[in-house]
């Protein structure tokens, strides 16, 4: 099911992150079926409070896991997110978060993947967990 290319981060430059994704300054560094990493400037994505917005963290959360479970699920399939959840436990306030996105599951029609998001110090701020169904891609 997974992708082969020699070169997973060609699969990432070809894909694109999708525009809200490159707004944010996401960016992602490593891509593969066990582990999925990306980073994302606390600047220019806070709240009033000058904080990071939660919603950001949660944009970060589910550009890894979708990423990880489209390349996961290969290029004749897609896959979609149908749940995602968040619990912020810290705030960051300046610098940039990386997210490291792992697979709880990995099935033929359901991907399960936990995004754990920390500061630059390496504490975590927040926790997502994405559901995404795999479905056979539409004729284009």
């Amino acid at each position: 099911m997974s992708q082969t290319a020699s070169d997973p981060l060609e699969y990432v430059r070809k894909r694109g992150v999708g525009a809200l994704a490159e707004k944010m300054g996401i960016e992602i560094t490593e891509i593969g079926v066990d582990r999925t990493v990306g980073t994302m400037p606390v600047e220019g994505n806070t709240q009033p409070a000058m904080l990071l917005h939660g919603g950001a963290y949660v944009v970060l959360g589910e550009s890894l896991g979708s990423m990880a479970a489209n390349y996961y699920s290969g290029e004749d399939r897609l896959a979609v997110g149908i749940d995602i959840n968040a619990t912020h436990t810290r705030s960051a306030t300046s610098g940039t978060v990386t997210g490291v996105c792992t697979p709880i599951h990995l099935g033929r029609s359901l991907t399960v993947h936990e995004i754990a998001i920390t500061d630059e110090q390496g504490r975590r701020c927040s926790t997502v967990r994405i559901t995404n169904m795999i479905k056979d891609r539409p004729a284009r």
